[in-house]
């Protein structure tokens, strides 16, 4: 029987796709289940952003015969060493990726673990550094929004608390459009401990409120700094927010109750970058 993954060097003629053998899925969700140590990317911006950061972290690759151009250097490389990618149809690329959202390639790839935080508050050089704490963000979307905003303004690293299960998908990658490569998770400690390290390495940590905290445009910031952005709808712990330095809000018109969490995050890194440019 012939190899069903194709390492053949890649051409503008390229071989006759067999049918893909679309992998396994979880009863009821469609949602593909690999090895605890993968995930499935898909969308053109998340997988070349990985192949250009940790090409070796690829593990298998699918990908639509109009791609082949397109991503020639990548199926070079599957080629050089040994790594096995697929041309397929569209209907086994939805299969593959759960989701009609994959633009002609799905890749399956290595988890990256979070960092410790003592390991990346090390990795740290002198001056302005910004990170963002989610205190209880749990929807894809809205987590792939906040990496590729993340990502556009330069932030540190996203902190994810201890008891956190948030981590990247597929569809936060595709929505994060590359910048779940650019932006380090790193895992905190129990919170008294998060919060000492933090302080003690220079960071001022700031609330993020609906309502009733000091304007975030004429409130001074720390150039190193935290923002806590808190969960979807119920916001972030008050508790929490009390012990921090700071407590920010978003004024605005009142048209609206307020913005989204992935909206209000980008409204407040933005913020904080014009205080460091001007």
């Amino acid at each position: 029987m012939s190899n069903p993954w194709n390492n053949r060097r890649p051409s503008s003629r390229p071989p006759r796709a067999t049918p893909a053998a679309p992998a396994a899925t979880r009863e009821g969700d469609g949602v593909p289940v690999r090895g605890g140590d993968e995930l499935r990317l898909y969308g053109v911006n998340a997988v070349q952003a990985m192949f250009a950061k940790r090409p070796q972290s690829l593990r298998k690759l699918y990908l639509a015969e109009d791609m082949i151009p397109r991503l020639q250097p990548m199926l070079k490389w599957c080629v050089a060493n040994r790594v096995g990618y697929r041309v397929v149809g569209d209907g086994d690329l939805n299969k593959l990726a759960a989701t009609t959202h994959h633009e002609g390639v799905v890749a399956d790839v290595l988890k990256q673990e979070p960092l410790p935080l003592a390991t990346w508050l090390a990795s740290l050089q002198d001056g302005p550094v910004l990170a963002l704490w989610l205190d209880g963000v749990g929807n894809p979307h809205n987590f792939g929004a906040i990496l590729r905003s993340a990502a556009h303004f330069g932030v540190g690293a996203i902190l994810l608390p201890a008891e956190s299960t948030l981590a990247l998908s597929g569809s936060a990658a595709r929505v994060a459009e590359g910048g779940a490569e650019s932006v380090p998770l790193v895992r905190l400690p129990a919170l008294p401990q998060a919060v000492a390290q933090l302080r003690d390495a220079g960071f001022g940590l700031a609330a993020t409120l609906v309502e009733g905290g000091d304007d975030l445009f004429t409130t001074a910031l720390p150039s190193r700094m935290v923002y806590v952005m808190g969960a979807e709808g119920e916001g972030m712990d008050r508790g929490f927010a009390q012990s921090c330095d700071l407590r920010l809000s978003i004024p605005g018109s009142g048209a609206v109750e307020s913005l989204n969490v992935a909206s209000a995050t980008a409204v407040f890194l933005a913020s904080w970058k014009s205080r460091q440019q001007g």
